[in-house]
C-alpha cells in the first residue's frame, strides 16, 4: 500500500517503507506527551489561529506548542524542530439530493478534534471534517494520517497522543484552576414536555420536601427539585437525583444562578456540571426570559422588572436594534464562563494608544525575542491580545452573499469571528487564587493587577502603564496640636464615593422603598424600580472632604489623637481612571452593590483638587515614630490592629502596590511595628494594604514576597518625598522617584465599564468605548453601534487628558 506525500513544489509517490526511513533522522526530536503535559492543538501561541483557520495549525512534536501559518517558520529557525502536526478543520455545505434532502459532498466526514466552536456541529446545511497530517519543514513534505502500517510505532504512538490529549487549560491543581466545562451531549435533542408548567420568578421550593434552598429545576418536565446533601448538613435531600433516576430526564439547571450570561447546568447522565448552548431556549419552555433575569437581595432572581429599567437591559441596550461593527478595533472576545471582566478591561486598555505602540507596535520584535514557550510570557501574550482585537483579522463583515442568504433562509454560514482569550487568562491568572478561577471577578481588582504585570514586565524604554500613574498628596492633622504631615504615595485609579444622601429624588426613593418591603412580605413582584439620581458633583465633594483617621498616633502630643485627612493631586495622569464605589456589605457582611444612577460628565475638570503642599503658618508634626508595644499575650497578633471602615472593599492581594484608592493609608504605628522589625517603609506600607492592614496577615505577606525586599523597585515605592506637589515631576525609574506624566487637570471621557447584578461575585461586565467619533458597546462576542450608552449606570470611567 502506498501513500502520498505531498510536497510544496508537487507530488510525489513514495513507498510504504520509504516514510519510516523519511522520518529516521528526526526521531530523537519526536516526544510522546505524558500525563500532565500540555498539548497546544486548538490556538496558537502567537495569534488566534486554529484548526479552524484557513491554514489550519501545526502542533510541534517536540515543545507541544501550536502555530499558525503565519508564525510557524518563526518557531522553525527559531529552535530547529523539524516535524510538526498539522491539524485542519474543513466545513463542507452539504448539496441537495435527489430527493430535496441535503448530501455531503465528502463521504465519511470524521470529527475527532476536540476543539472550541461557537457553531452548531450538526447543522442541516454544513458538516465537518477533520484532518491530520505530519509535516516536515524545511521542504514542507506533508504524510497524510492515519498511517498506522507505514510509520514508526513511536510516531503513531505520539500522533495518537497528539490527538487525544486534553485542552491544556483543565484543571492541574485543585487550588488554582476550575474544569473547563462541556457542552452536554443531551442539549441538542433534549426533550421538553409541552405540560404547561411555568416557573414564578420567586417563591421557589422543592415540591417533595418543602427546602426552598439548593433547587433545581429539570429542564424536561419542569419539576424544582432539592439538590443533594452535603457533609456539613447544607444542600438538599437528593430530590432532584431520586427524579432523573425514576424519569430518566437528564438535565438540571439550577435556580438562582440564571443571568443573561448563562446559567449551572447539571447533567445527571453524564454526572458532571455541563454546558447548554441551547438554554435559553429551554428555559423560555418554562417562561423563563433569561434577558431579564437579575439576582434579588434574598439570592433568588426575578424577571418582574419593567422594560428598559432593569440595569441588563439598560446596560445592554436590549429592545434597541444594534449594528453590528466589523473591523480592526471592533474584534469581540468570547466568554470563557464569567471572564467578562477581563474583556470589558482589556478592550478598554487596548483602545489607548500608548498601549497600542508598546505591543503591537513592537510586535515583530516581542514575538522575535520571546522565550522558547512564548504562552508563558506575558509581553508575547500581551502582543497576541493586541494584535488579534486591533488587526481586524478576526472581525469580518459576512460576505454579500451570505447576507442574501441570511434573509432567504433565517440563517447563514457560520462565521468564527471573534477571538477566544484563554490562553491570555491562563497565564495572567495563574497563582491568584480568583482570577485563576472561574468565578466572576471585580473589574476593578483585575486592573490593577493586570497594571502590576505591565510595571513588572517592561516592554521597550516607555512603561505603558505610566499613563495612569499620579502621585496623590495626603495631608494628616493632628485635631489637638493642629500640626500636619504631608506624604506622597503612587496611585492608578481615583475612587469616588457615592454620595447617597446627595440623592436628588428622595421622595421617591422612600416610596418605592416602603411599596417593596410590601410586596416582599406578601411575595408579591416587586413594583417598577426606582434608582437613586446621585449628582456627580456630590461624589467629587465627598471626596475631597476630610476623613476621620481611626487609631491616630500623634507625634507631637506623643499619644493617641483625633486626626483628619484630605487627600490631593501631586499629579494628573495622562489618563484619568475614575470608580464609582457601588460595591459595599451590608449588616450581615454580604457584598451588595448601590444600584444608583451618577451623571458622569463628558468632560472633566479636576484642577481644583490639585495639591499645595505645606501652607504658610502650618507646623508640621515631628518625625518621630511610635513607641513599640509588645502585647503580653502573643496571640493578640492573630487580631487584627485595624478594622476597615463600614463599606470599604478591600483591594487583591495581588493588586498593585495594594493600592485600593486616595483613602486607605494604613495606620502609622502599624507601619511601624513592621519597620522595627527590619523592614523597609514601603513594604510594610504595601503589605499592610494587601491585607486590610491586618499585621499578622502582612507579615507572612511580606515573608511569600522576598522578592519585593531584594528588589526594593522605585516604581513600588509609596514614597515621603520633599513637598513639591507644584512641580512637574517627569522621573524616570531611579532614585528620583516613580515615573509620572504631569500635566493639566482637565479630561474628557472616551470609556466605561458597566457592571450588571449585585456584588461582584456574580453578574456581568460590558464596556462602551467612543471610537472614531462615536460610541460602541462591546459585549463578549457581540461589538455594535451603541445607540443609548448608559453613562449613568457605569462602574468604572476612562477619560484622557484635553491638550493644553
Amino acid at each position: 500500500m502506498q501513500r502520498a506525500a505531498l510536497f510544496s513544489g508537487g507530488d510525489a509517490q513514495m513507498a510504504a517503507g520509504d516514510l519510516g526511513e523519511l522520518l529516521v533522522p528526526y526521531m530523537p526530536t519526536i516526544r510522546v506527551p505524558k500525563s500532565g503535559d500540555r498539548v497546544y492543538k486548538t490556538e496558537c501561541a502567537f495569534s488566534y489561529d486554529s484548526p479552524d483557520s484557513e491554514g489550519g495549525l501545526y502542533v510541534c512534536m517536540n515543545t507541544f506548542l501550536g502555530f499558525g501559518r503565519e508564525h510557524i517558520e518563526r518557531h522553525y529557525r527559531k529552535t530547529g524542530q523539524c516535524v510538526y502536526l498539522h491539524l485542519k478543520r474543513h466545513m463542507i455545505e452539504k448539496v441537495p439530493g435527489a430527493s430535496g434532502g441535503a448530501l455531503p459532498k465528502r463521504r465519511n466526514a470524521k470529527l475527532f478534534l476536540d476543539l472550541e466552536t461557537n457553531s452548531d456541529l450538526n447543522s442541516d446545511d454544513f458538516e465537518y471534517e477533520d484532518e491530520a497530517k505530519l509535516v516536515i519543514f524545511p521542504d514542507h513534505l506533508e504524510i497524510s494520517l492515519p498511517n498506522i502500517e507505514e510509520l514508526p510505532a513511536l510516531v503513531t504512538i505520539a500522533c495518537d497522543a497528539f490527538l487525544s490529549a486534553k485542552s491544556p487549560y483543565r484543571k492541574q491543581d485543585p487550588d488554582s484552576w476550575e474544569e473547563e466545562l462541556q457542552a452536554s451531549k443531551h442539549a441538542k435533542t433534549l426533550v421538553q414536555l409541552d405540560n404547561g408548567v411555568r416557573i414564578p420568578p420567586s417563591g421557589w421550593k422543592c415540591s417533595k420536601c418543602d427546602l426552598r434552598e439548593n433547587l433545581w429545576l429539570n429542564l424536561t418536565d419542569g419539576s424544582v427539585l432539592c439538590g443533594k446533601w452535603f457533609f456539613d448538613g447544607s444542600g438538599g435531600n437528593g430530590h432532584a437525583m431520586e427524579h432523573y433516576k425514576e424519569t430518566g430526564y437528564p438535565l438540571a439547571v439550577k435556580l438562582g444562578t440564571i443571568t443573561p450570561d448563562g446559567a449551572d447546568v447539571y447533567s445527571f447522565d453524564e454526572e458532571e456540571p455541563v454546558l447548554d448552548p441551547h438554554i435559553a431556549k429551554h428555559l423560555a419552555h418554562f417562561g423563563i426570559d433569561m434577558l431579564q433575569m437579575q439576582v434579588m437581595e434574598n439570592g433568588l432572581r426575578d424577571n418582574d422588572i419593567k422594560p428598559r429599567v432593569s440595569e441588563w437591559e439598560v446596560i445592554q441596550e436590549a429592545g434597541v436594534k444594534l449594528k453590528p461593527m466589523y473591523g480592526p478595533g471592533y474584534t469581540g472576545m468570547k466568554n470563557l464562563g464569567n471572564s467578562c471582566y477581563l474583556s470589558a478591561v482589556m478592550q478598554a486598555i487596548f483602545s489607548i494608544p500608548e498601549f497600542q505602540r508598546a505591543y503591537v507596535g513592537n510586535l515583530s520584535r516581542i514575538f522575535d525575542y520571546s522565550p522558547l514557550d512564548p504562552t508563558q510570557d506575558f509581553n508575547t501574550q500581551m502582543a497576541k491580545l493586541g494584535h488579534g482585537l486591533l488587526s481586524g483579522q478576526y472581525s469580518k463583515p459576512p460576505m454579500k452573499s451570505e447576507l442574501i442568504e441570511q434573509v432567504m433562509k433565517e440563517e447563514h454560514k457560520p462565521q468564527h469571528n471573534g477571538i477566544s482569550p484563554r490562553m491570555f487568562k491562563a497565564f495572567i491568572s495563574k497563582d491568584h487564587p480568583e482570577f485563576s478561577s472561574n468565578r466572576q471577578q471585580d473589574a476593578q481588582e483585575f486592573f490593577l493587577h493586570l497594571i502590576n504585570l505591565v510595571e513588572r514586565n517592561p516592554v521597550g524604554s516607555e512603561n505603558p502603564s505610566d499613563v495612569f500613574r499620579f502621585l496623590v498628596e495626603e495631608r494628616t492633622q493632628c485635631c489637638q496640636s493642629r500640626k500636619v504631615r504631608y506624604t506622597q504615595r503612587v496611585d492608578y485609579i481615583m475612587q469616588l464615593p457615592v454620595a447617597m444622601e446627595a440623592a436628588t429624588n428622595k421622595d421617591e426613593l422612600i416610596a418605592y422603598e416602603l411599596k417593596r418591603r410590601e410586596a416582599e412580605a406578601a411575595r408579591r413582584p416587586p413594583p417598577e424600580l426606582v434608582r437613586a439620581k446621585i449628582p456627580f458633583s456630590a461624589c467629587l465633594q465627598a471626596f475631597s472632604e476630610p476623613s476621620n483617621v481611626e487609631d491616630f498616633w500623634s507625634s507631637a502630643l506623643q499619644a493617641k489623637s483625633a486626626g483628619v485627612k484630605t487627600s490631593r493631586f501631586a499629579s494628573f495622569p495622562e489618563y484619568l481612571v475614575v470608580q464609582i464605589k457601588k460595591f459595599t456589605f451590608g449588616l450581615d457582611w454580604i457584598p451588595k452593590k448601590l444600584d444608583v444612577s451618577v451623571d458622569m460628565p463628558d468632560f472633566l475638570d479636576i484642577s481644583h483638587l490639585r495639591a499645595r503642599g505645606l501652607q504658610p503658618g502650618e507646623e508640621e508634626l515631628p518625625d518621630i515614630a511610635p513607641p513599640i508595644i509588645i502585647p503580653d499575650d502573643p496571640k493578640d497578633f492573630a487580631e487584627p490592629l485595624v478594622i476597615p471602615p463600614f463599606g470599604e472593599v478591600a483591594a487583591s492581594g495581588e493588586a498593585v502596590f495594594g493600592a485600593v484608592g486616595l483613602d486607605n493609608q494604613p495606620p502609622e504605628e502599624t507601619v511601624a511595628i513592621i519597620i522595627s522589625m527590619g523592614f523597609q517603609r514601603n513594604l510594610a506600607i504595601q503589605a499592610l494594604k494587601a491585607t486590610n492592614n491586618n499585621l499578622e496577615r502582612a507579615l507572612e505577606w511580606i515573608f511569600s514576597h522576598p522578592e519585593l525586599e531584594e528588589e526594593s523597585e522605585p516604581a513600588l515605592d509609596i514614597v515621603d518625598m520633599e513637598n513639591n506637589a507644584n512641580a512637574n515631576i517627569l522621573a524616570e525609574t531611579g532614585s528620583e522617584g516613580p515615573r509620572i506624566k504631569d500635566g493639566s487637570g482637565r479630561y474628557e471621557l472616551f470609556g466605561f465599564i458597566s457592571h450588571m447584578g449585585t456584588s461582584t461575585m456574580s453578574g456581568h461586565y460590558v464596556c462602551h468605548l467612543k471610537k472614531e467619533g462615536r460610541w460602541v458597546i462591546y459585549n463578549d462576542l457581540r461589538v455594535c453601534a451603541s445607540e443609548r450608552p448608559p453613562k449613568d449606570l457605569g462602574y468604572i470611567y476612562f477619560y484622557h487628558r484635553i491638550p493644553s
